[in-house]
């Protein structure tokens, strides 16, 4: 993503951006790149946009360059954190919003949430991969989820495209959703187009709602 892109993407909608803050990743992107897009949203008066650092098993050191430098609102931690780690972040940065993402790979995991409800603000669940950590294009079993209501606000993720949102979200009732790879042209680089038609029936959707 480049500043351009965050932009026009906030303006369409969103009412956060993640940035991959993993070396490994083909989407990473480094501290002075974020501070790019932080500004620019800024600039536009999009400062009410969350930006969001995702880190895995990131250390202090790695957290702190990048939320100093990057202009950070909020953090996703995306690797094994555990409940004690998640409090030391949270006492570091008490003033970032903090989310906790936890890969599913059976209804028995969402038994790992309750440990992370008095720490984080919002819990993300996304699908679980071997080998790869997020953007992997696989969805979860939304029907395993019908009856999943955490104490804390949840965001769905994994695999979520213009063309399967609407039926993710007549199934379940997140308070939020994260897309990566379901309206990328190539890792990192968002499709405005996809993005948009994302945003429309999120809109007819919400009308449905208020509606009923």
């Amino acid at each position: 993503m480049i500043p351009e892109q965050a932009v026009a993407i906030a303006r369409q909608g969103a009412s956060a951006l993640g940035f991959i803050s993993v070396r490994s990743s083909p989407r990473y992107v480094t501290p002075l790149q974020i501070r790019a897009m932080s500004q620019a949203l800024i600039a536009a008066s999009l400062s009410g946009v969350e930006r969001v650092g995702v880190f895995v098993n990131a250390t202090s050191a790695e957290l702190e360059t990048a939320i100093a430098t990057g202009q950070l609102t909020a953090l996703q931690l995306h690797g094994q954190e555990t409940p004690a780690r998640c409090q030391q972040v949270r006492r570091a940065y008490p003033q970032l919003k903090l989310i906790k993402a936890l890969r599913m790979r059976s209804e028995a995991d969402l038994s790992a949430v309750q440990s992370y409800e008095a720490i984080v603000d919002a819990i993300l669940l996304d699908a679980y991969h071997p080998d790869r950590l997020g953007g992997t294009g696989e969805t979860l079993d939304w029907r395993s989820l019908r009856a999943f209501q955490p104490a804390i606000p949840w965001i769905l993720a994994g695999g979520l495209t213009p063309d399967n949102v609407e039926t993710a979200l007549t199934q379940l009732s997140p308070q939020g959703i994260d897309l990566s790879s379901g309206v990328e042209l190539s890792p990192g680089n968002k499709c405005l187009t996809q993005v948009e038609s994302l945003f429309a029936t999120l809109n007819i959707l919400s009308a449905g709602q208020v509606a009923g």
